[in-house]
């Protein structure tokens, strides 16, 4: 049943695409974090910056740049032909001038730039949700902007009860696709399927720690020679990961059953963890 409200929730790249971030205080420093993480280039819009940011500024010279005054306003800066909102991927503000804050939400609705103004969720395109990052996992839990402390709490929840070596196992996953995809190259088709499902296979048949096994590059090679080539989903005792791998101090009644798929199942994965835990 479709329950209408909710949010697209997305994992949007922006590596080297230009964000606007106006304000300089605690807010705009953690939304700077994130960009930062996302490898975008961010330009800062603030007469004094918090220290955090000033920090960054001088670690990551390349990808920000400081505009040294208020933002002036939306018809002003036109005039002024500084700041274009409409060569920015992104606007964002984090700023107490409430009206000065919505002209810009306007604006950039009116010129199809996405743009977020904190903590007033009627005028975002988005939203900055829970979060946590473990190398290539990232988990978000958006509440919609209504409670973000709520989301915050239950992404506290969420972390404490995933395994520590997670990314280790996801990291093998996504070595062996980058090796099948040598073998097998090509995007779709019968040959992409073939390759979409010969991958879920070994991710519902293998653990979590044989996963992590994956990380070697003898191991990789068996199973595709094994598997891939022989069209069959090979299992982990076939290329001697019988015991090995063991899941680093984590209750048995943690783990589960089934592997894990690169990207496409990662929500499913935490999903599993947090019902064995009820």
């Amino acid at each position: 049943m479709i329950k209408p409200g909710a949010s697209l929730l997305l994992a949007h790249r922006i590596k080297d695409r230009p964000i606007l971030l106006i304000g300089g205080g605690a807010v705009a420093s953690s939304r700077l974090y994130f960009l930062l993480e996302s490898d975008a280039h961010i330009t800062i819009v603030s007469p004094k910056l918090d220290p955090t940011i000033s920090a960054r500024l001088e670690t990551h010279a390349h990808q920000i740049t400081w505009i040294k005054r208020k933002y002036i306003g939306v018809e002003e800066e036109q005039a002024k032909g500084e700041i274009e909102l409409t060569k920015y991927h992104m606007v964002m503000t984090a700023i107490d001038d409430n009206p000065l804050s919505k002209s810009i939400c306007l604006e950039c609705r009116a010129k199809g730039v996405l743009v977020n103004i904190a903590d007033v969720p009627p005028l975002c395109d988005f939203y900055f949700a829970a979060q946590f990052r473990r190398g290539p996992l990232q988990v978000m839990l958006s509440t919609g902007g209504m409670g973000p402390r709520i989301g915050a709490l239950v992404r506290d929840r969420v972390e404490k009860v995933l395994p520590d070596n997670l990314e280790d196992a996801i990291n093998g996953v996504g070595e062996l696709r980058k090796d099948l995809r040598k073998r097998a190259p090509g995007v779709g088709g019968a040959l992409g399927q073939k390759r979409m499902d010969w991958m879920k296979s070994i991710s519902e048949t293998w653990s979590l720690e044989q996963l992590e096994g994956l990380n070697e590059a003898e191991v990789r090679s068996k199973v595709l020679d094994k598997g891939w080539e022989k069209e069959k989903v090979v299992k982990p005792r076939e290329v001697g990961l019988r015991g090995r791998c063991p899941l680093r101090d984590v209750p048995q009644e943690w783990v589960l059953p089934s592997g894990i798929l690169l990207g496409a199942t990662l929500g499913s994965l935490v999903t599993a963890f947090l019902l064995r835990r009820r």
